[in-house]
């Protein structure tokens, strides 16, 4: 593939359409009433257990061991953070040492600044791994390049 080609284009318009789409729900929600909030909620819900059963899916069904070993690291993560989201957190809010609604609205809150910060931090990861992606096309590339003008 060559780099004019846009080795990445795809996943960063898809990002970049899922960014959207999450800033523009939590914009929308904040003005919103609570059952409509109730049903965003449910639907981000759906999505987020739909793409673990793609996920699984990748697991079982890949040819390439580092894929299903990347969607398996994907996988451990989602099913981490679903068991901390459902279980351990509405444990912490129901405990009493956290008693006053403002406590319990804080800690999710700090859940969801959390959870918004590790996203960043993948940001940063997916940008190691499409660099190191380059350069090792451009080392081809280059390799490629010696070998022809070796054989002229």
């Amino acid at each position: 593939m060559k780099r004019s080609e846009g080795l990445f284009v795809i996943k960063l318009y898809e990002l970049e359409q899922q960014y959207g789409r999450m800033q523009s729900r939590l914009r929308l929600c904040q003005q919103e009433d609570h059952p409509k909030i109730r049903q965003e909620l449910q639907k981000a819900t759906d999505e987020y257990k739909e793409n673990e059963i793609l996920l699984q899916k990748n697991v079982e069904g890949s040819r390439s061991p580092a894929v299903a070993a990347l969607a398996g690291a994907q996988l451990e993560y989602y099913r981490t953070i679903r068991k901390i989201l459902e279980q351990e957190l509405p444990d912490y809010l129901r405990s009493e040492t956290s008693t006053s609604s403002e406590d319990k609205t804080e800690a999710a809150a700090l859940y969801g600044e959390y959870a918004i910060d590790f996203a960043v931090q993948s940001t940063r990861y997916a940008l190691i791994a499409a660099l190191k992606a380059i350069d090792l096309q451009m080392s081809t590339e280059e390799q490629k390049e010696e070998k022809q003008h070796e054989t002229k």
